[in-house]
């Protein structure tokens, strides 16, 4: 009876959502296993020979935020548990909900517009919010403050997948193993357009006339919106993504209440919503090429 042992995972921590790839290392592994996260079965995805021992690559499942136990199973060619054969690493995965108070790219992109808008174009400009959000709950009405005029809102975003700037090939890069560097391979980024509508509001026409030649004025000297690729360190340098003006421009020059007001579209192109999910980790390299940097295993 070869009992098996498990060495080491290459991510101690990953996502609730699950699908993170994770290999576990160890001795006595079957050609056949079955690893569980908790009481989660993950998927198998490959088991190899490696160095002296094993490695087994899965996938985890999803799994609610927790500390758990990974448990490899040795099974049979019949596909039966082998009795007596099977691994526990006691507490060695953390499975983590999305940090939503570090703020997403997609979060900084919106930040930028608004504050592009008011340095360039005018300062009372906001971010349109849903009639969930009422200012004066007891009156029995759902209704949102109206800004000062004159005034410009952006409502959004919109996300439109994007064929045309997404990578559409799978991206390798060379991580750090417990074993040395091995060769890893993403799914492609998922790259969409930020689609957002902007309105601009006056009581007055001609000054609405003045807004609007301001915002496209904004459009022709702002080709690119550009922020840094990490704000917490500057030395991996910036990004930066088309940005154009989307459908035409729509004015009402006699709405309620004396006020004119105005509609168009903006859109950031190219946008990479994430980084793309590991899909297998090959075999050890001798070291990283030229077109090819040493990460962190996910």
């Amino acid at each position: 009876m070869a009992v098996p042992a498990i060495t080491s995972l290459s991510a101690a921590t990953g996502p609730s959502s699950g699908g993170d790839l994770v290999v576990l290392s160890g001795t006595g592994f079957a050609a056949r296993v079955v690893v569980t996260f908790g009481d989660l079965t993950a998927e198998v995805v490959s088991v190899r020979p490696e160095g002296a021992g094993f490695a087994a690559q899965v996938r985890t499942p999803a799994h609610a935020e927790a500390v758990v136990d990974v448990v490899l199973q040795n099974l049979d060619a019949a596909g039966a548990p082998v009795p007596g054969e099977f691994a526990v690493a006691a507490g060695a995965y953390r499975f983590l909900r999305p940090r939503i108070v570090r703020e997403a790219d997609l979060t900084r992109v919106v930040r930028a517009l608004l504050r592009e808008l008011k340095r360039q174009v005018i300062e009372n400009v906001s971010l349109s919010v849903a009639v969930d959000f009422d200012d004066t709950p007891l009156d029995g009405l759902d209704v949102v403050s109206v800004a000062k005029l004159p005034s410009l809102v952006l409502s959004g975003p919109r996300l439109k997948e994007n064929r045309f700037y997404s990578s559409n090939e799978p991206h390798e890069e060379v991580i750090a193993s417990p074993t040395g560097p091995e060769l890893q391979r993403r799914r492609p980024a998922y790259t969409v357009d930020v689609e957002f509508g902007l309105t601009g509001a006056s009581d007055r026409a001609v000054e609405l006339l003045n807004l609007i030649a301001a915002v496209a004025t904004f459009f022709s000297r702002n080709r690119w919106l550009e922020l840094a690729r990490d704000p917490d360190d500057t030395s991996k340098g910036a990004v930066r993504w088309e940005l154009d003006p989307a459908g035409e421009l729509r004015t009402s020059l006699d709405g309620k209440d004396d006020v004119r007001a105005f509609t168009w579209g903006l859109v950031v192109r190219g946008f990479d919503v994430d980084e793309g999910l590991p899909l297998d980790v090959g075999k050890a390299v001798a070291g990283a090429g030229p077109d090819l940097t040493i990460g962190v295993a996910p």
